[in-house]
Order: structure tokens, then sequence, then C-alpha cells
């Protein structure tokens, strides 16, 4: 699989964290939107599209956003899961699409950055608007 197109969307704003999104399509033939360019304590990093994990209300059935006090549905209190181990942020949310293999994010990680990098000398002129691009 070959990455045939990036698109990077400078993010502007008030996270210092979050620099950018990415479109990323491969082989001229699927697009993965709104890949996350991040600045971390150890340099930049990109985070892959995810969405919040859903847990069903007891009373209803209805699927709430994992962490949430009341049903959105019914509106009665959604006890919080009872977990063995410390509560993990980041178990909240869920990958919508990933590499399988590290080789692979490697390769992904570094075109992105690259590309954000390029994009980047540019200069803010070259993006007048703040478009993520779906």
């Amino acid at each position: 699989m070959e990455v045939t197109e990036i698109r990077i969307f400078p993010k502007q704003g008030q996270d210092k964290k979050l620099q950018a999104y990415a479109t990323v399509t491969f082989d001229n033939k699927f697009v993965v939107r709104n890949i996350k360019v991040i600045q971390g304590s150890n340099g930049l990093f990109i985070a892959m599209p995810s969405r919040k994990s859903k847990a069903a209300c007891p009373n209803c059935n209805f699927k709430n956003e994992v962490g949430s006090k009341f049903c959105n549905q019914c509106g009665k209190s959604v006890p919080l899961l009872k977990t063995d181990h410390t509560p993990d942020p980041k178990a909240d949310h869920r990958d919508v699409a990933h590499p399988i293999t590290q080789e692979f994010r490697d390769y992904l990680q570094t075109k992105i950055l690259d590309a954000y990098q390029q994009e980047k000398v540019k200069g803010p002129s070259a993006y007048a608007h703040d478009d993520i691009g779906d």
C-alpha cells in the first residue's frame, strides 16, 4: 500500500498541542481523514482518527458516551462501570482506522510529518482558512 496524496490542514487556536489535521489517500483509491498531528513532549507524532466509546443505559438501552452521568434518552442516572484497574482516559476513545504493523505506522508517520513540515514552510498565507477536510 502506497501513500499517493497527503493534504495538511494546519490548526490554529487555543489547543497548543494539536498542530494540524491530515487527509491521506492510499493507492489513489482509499482516503483516511482527520489524522491529527500533535506536539508531544518528545516531538511531533500522529494520532489516528477516533471516536468516543459507548455504553448502553441499563434502563432504556440507549448508547451513551462512556463516562456520561445521565442517559441522553431517558434522563436517568447511568452508573459508572467498575474496573479492576485505574481508569485510563484514552480508553474512552477507539481508533476508527489504524496501522496494523509498527513498520507501516512509522512509514505513515514519516510521510505525514514530512508533509506537515513542508506545509509549515509555505507559511500562513498558504492556508487562508481552517478546514479539516471533512
